[in-house]
């Protein structure tokens, strides 16, 4: 059974949706906050313009992932140009947050592209999305980050996991000093959330919230496309989150 949400809370909780039934999902269940994605499977993509109004209707604050393409986060000029407008789009279309990330080469973040898009989404929150993982230092990142005005980081600490980044995030979290606010996400739980909130200090985390669909068709990957089963935005997960957050 699904519990319905308590407004009283200090540990804010992002789930990350690719469809409309993940929207209807989160705004049942509980979550303070969507990342509105197309094609989790693909690491999340820019939404369709029909998806963001469904999920901006729901009335959960929307951050919108803003990634043009699948793949490395090194774009070239017309992936930014891309982007670019898309960020324009999604803040026409009423997101409270766009969700971003660049890298210069494998190990450093584009701080000329992010800034630009910083300007470009002047009206809205920004945040700064995993891409920070792959940098050499996560942690010395932050100030950088902080000083482009950007309003959230959502990081791993690093590594695969939130929980084996814990002690990475708390170095961000401590780094960040109150200028941004950091987001552990990648594998939290309702059985670990506690534990990573006591362990990092952070006052957001992000989950998918998601159980494997059941079924699939081999001929759609017979055919070329992307196939297999899906992963479906699970409202009893969302609501397990929440309790497992409120016991904190």
């Amino acid at each position: 059974m699904v519990i319905p949400p308590s407004r009283t809370r200090q540990t804010l909780l992002e789930i990350c949706v690719d469809d409309a039934e993940g929207v209807a999902a989160v705004a049942a269940a509980g979550g303070d906050r969507i990342e509105l994605c197309g094609a989790l499977a693909l690491g999340g993509l820019t939404p369709s313009a029909a998806l963001v109004a469904r999920a901006v209707g729901s009335g959960v604050p929307v951050h919108a992932m803003v990634r043009p393409r699948d793949g490395d986060f090194r774009y070239d000029a017309s992936d930014i140009a891309l982007a670019t407008d898309e960020i324009g789009r999604l803040v026409a279309q009423g997101v409270a947050g766009v969700v971003v990330g660049a890298m210069a080469d494998e190990h450093r973040l584009d701080l000329d592209i992010l800034a630009r898009w910083r300007d470009v989404a002047k009206d809205v929150a920004i945040i700064l999305h995993r891409a920070i993982d792959l940098v050499d230092d996560p942690v010395a990142a932050v100030e950088a980050v902080a000083a482009l005005g950007y309003d959230h980081i959502l990081t791993s600490g690093g590594a695969p996991t939130a929980e084996e980044g814990a002690t990475v995030i708390a170095e961000m979290v401590r780094a960040a000093d109150g200028r941004l606010a950091i987001i552990a996400g990648s594998g939290v739980s309702a059985d670990n959330v506690g534990r990573l909130i006591a362990a990092t200090g952070v006052n957001a985390v992000h989950a998918s919230a998601s159980a494997r669909s059941p079924w699939g068709d081999s001929r759609i990957e017979a055919m070329g496309f992307a196939g297999g089963p899906r992963r479906r935005t699970d409202p009893a997960r969302i609501s397990a989150l929440r309790q497992a957050i409120e016991r904190n």
